[in-house]
């Protein structure tokens, strides 16, 4: 198995001469522009290609027969240094695991005023980082720790958080286990809070449409550098699972995973937020991955968490918005104390310092938000409810 560590134009480019496609016949194969393609002969290394369309040229490199593969290697041979990694360079002593975490998984469905029969019967919680009003009731998941909850947010949104416990005995075995559950964790929560609803006397029409995931490291078999891979893998699963598998999103095989730990892995886009000797933490738009050094000055996962909690509450409600003024609506919140100039204070509480808090929790906040792209959706939310009088 050929593995990219890092996809630039340069590795972009040639996986498409290794098709022996021209560059209109390359963009529709990636569904992209064709200018793209251009882009990427032109400017090649110095260009480094988008985390979504990076997924797109690992599947097609997956999808390649050993012709088109052996090609594409030697094409990238002839300039160093290469970012490609052959299987048959990798050391069999490379361990892989097992690997212990705790998988913490983020649900959010926007619900408007029919939130409220439940908030009305939940228990209140602290405020986040965020101050969004909020109350919890237990999340009953067969696969969950009894410490899972149904966060609702009197803004409109409910948001399940799933406390998993995994041990396996490699991180592409948890990284197929997450694209699968996503499925019908999915589902689930969907036909859970309208069998909630529907003991209210409310209909629900809304579904919940995504997952984030944060994961606490809690034992593994790595120090040093290849630590430092096992957190840009939990970050960025695709790398090492085939997504386009006819049975569903499958693990790639050890070798595959055995080269990034030789070499190292690290994506362009993951923010770094540990503190040397103190913790590993890194925020990609995939997801979160901690592992505390010093567990009594380290962060806890609760702080990450919070924080979670309330940027996935507040992304569900400007996606929300924003799919409404696109659809020609007029977004409806649930109560008209949430308008833009609530949303702009909510804005405000993530993005700004505050003096009581740490360097870690700064960090942290910086980089989620950073990843998640938050701040620039809420600010185009805030516009949007701005200018339907909202």
């Amino acid at each position: 198995m050929t593995v990219v560590v890092k996809w630039t134009g340069r590795e972009a480019a040639a996986l498409g001469k290794a098709l022996s496609l021209s560059i209109r016949g390359y963009a529709e194969y990636l569904d992209v522009n064709p200018t793209t393609v251009q882009k990427w002969r032109n400017r090649g290394q110095a260009l480094d290609v988008m985390p979504e369309t990076a997924q797109l040229l690992e599947e097609a490199l997956r999808r390649c027969d050993a012709e088109a593969v052996a090609k594409f290697e030697a094409l990238l041979a002839e300039n160093e240094p290469t970012t490609v990694l052959s299987a048959s360079r990798v050391s069999e002593s490379v361990p892989l695991g097992p690997v212990r975490v705790t998988s913490h998984k983020f649900i959010p469905v926007y619900l408007g005023a029919a939130v409220e029969p439940l908030f009305a019967d939940a228990e209140p919680c602290p405020l986040g980082p965020g101050a969004l009003e909020h109350r919890a009731l237990p999340a009953v998941h067969l696969d969950a720790v009894p410490a899972s909850r149904l966060h609702l947010y009197a803004c409109g949104v409910a948001i399940f958080h799933l406390v998993q416990p995994r041990t396996v005995a490699r991180l592409s075995e948890l990284a197929a286990w997450r694209y699968q559950s996503y499925v019908t964790d999915m589902d689930w929560a969907t036909d859970r809070l309208r069998e909630l609803l529907a003991a209210k006397g409310v209909a629900m029409d809304a579904a919940a449409t995504y997952v984030l995931s944060a994961y606490h490291l809690e034992d593994s078999p790595w120090e040093g550098s290849q630590l430092e891979t096992a957190l840009q893998v939990l970050t960025t699963p695709s790398v090492v699972v085939d997504r386009e598998h006819p049975d569903g999103p499958q693990r790639l095989g050890d070798d595959a995973e055995r080269a990034l730990f030789a070499e190292g892995y690290a994506h362009p886009d993951a923010i770094d937020f540990g503190i040397k000797a103190v913790s590993m933490g890194l925020a990609g738009w995939s997801g979160v991955a901690y592992h505390p050094l010093a567990a009594d000055r380290a962060l806890p996962m609760s702080a990450i968490v919070a924080l979670e909690l309330d940027v996935q509450t507040l992304w569900a409600l400007s996606t929300y918005v924003i799919d409404e003024i696109e659809a020609a609506r007029d977004p409806v919140m649930p109560d008209e104390a949430y308008g833009w100039r609530w949303l702009r204070g909510a804005c405000s509480r993530l993005t700004a310092a505050r003096p009581q808090e740490t360097s870690q929790h700064q960090l942290m906040r910086e980089a989620v938000l950073a990843t998640s792209q938050l701040p620039d959706r809420l600010r185009a939310a805030q516009e949007a409810l701005r200018e339907s009088s909202v």
